[in-house]
């Protein structure tokens, strides 16, 4: 495992020296697989991951299959922050919604890291306060504003986990996320294309104009990248 690819996450990477010597050797290299889900719904967490090339989607899942996406983690942060807040597990599902690479801790490390309190505790604290500002936000946003303005937000955020302008993903997973039908992100999706913000093929979405796309988003966007830099060390903020 390299060192310097660890710090492609950035809470890896905000970790002081001494905590950083520690966590290296117990680092385990991931491959995440377009898909792939980390922990189902009331399932006991054996790990954390720290994606660093990944974005991991968590997903409300409904008695009739039916699901909608919370939240969204990158190289900005950490899947399983219900470990140490005392739950053990939670009620939503983690699917890697763009595959690539990143770092799973055994969870029994980090829960002794966690409980020494110090910086460890605070960054994570810090994190989860973001965190939970962008599931509240996504919820606020699926109620009040319009399709175009979600997926505009969507976008903006899975940007802010990627080092490229293009998403590769198709319009039914893209619905899935929302919890709306294809038919209507097939319709929003035209309508950015239509105004030269983006561009779609399929399985496959280029932003053209991010400045456009930022524009015509709705608040919620702004709010939640804010309260990550408002939290969070540089090397952690979006």
């Amino acid at each position: 495992m390299s060192a310097i690819d660890a710090r492609g996450n950035a809470l890896l990477a905000a970790l002081p020296h001494e905590c950083w010597e520690r966590w290296v050797p117990r680092l385990e290299t991931v491959e995440l697989a377009l898909g792939q889900v980390l922990y189902e719904s009331g399932s006991r967490m054996n790990h954390l991951y720290f994606p660093t090339t990944a974005i991991v989607s968590l997903l409300y899942l409904m008695k009739d299959g039916a699901s909608a996406e919370i939240a969204v983690v990158g190289s900005e942060g950490v899947v399983g922050v219900s470990l140490f807040m005392g739950g053990e597990s939670t009620t939503s599902r983690a699917v890697v919604q763009t595959a690539g690479k990143g770092f799973r801790l055994p969870s029994p490390f980090l829960m002794d890291e966690f409980n020494q309190g110090g910086p460890v505790l605070h960054l994570l604290l810090r994190y989860t306060q973001a965190l939970i500002t962008q599931m509240a936000q996504t919820s606020v946003c699926n109620r009040h504003h319009s399709l175009d303005q979600q997926l505009c937000r969507w976008l903006l955020l899975s940007l802010d986990r990627l080092h490229t302008n293009e998403l590769v993903i198709t319009q039914e997973l893209i619905a899935n996320m929302l919890g709306v039908r294809r038919e209507g992100v097939t319709e929003a999706a035209g309508n950015l294309q239509q105004a030269g913000l983006i561009s779609y093929r399929r399985g496959h979405i280029t932003v053209l104009d991010r400045v456009g796309l930022e524009k015509r988003s709705c608040e919620c966007y702004r709010v939640v990248r804010t309260e990550y830099e408002r939290l969070l060390p540089d090397r952690v903020a979006l």
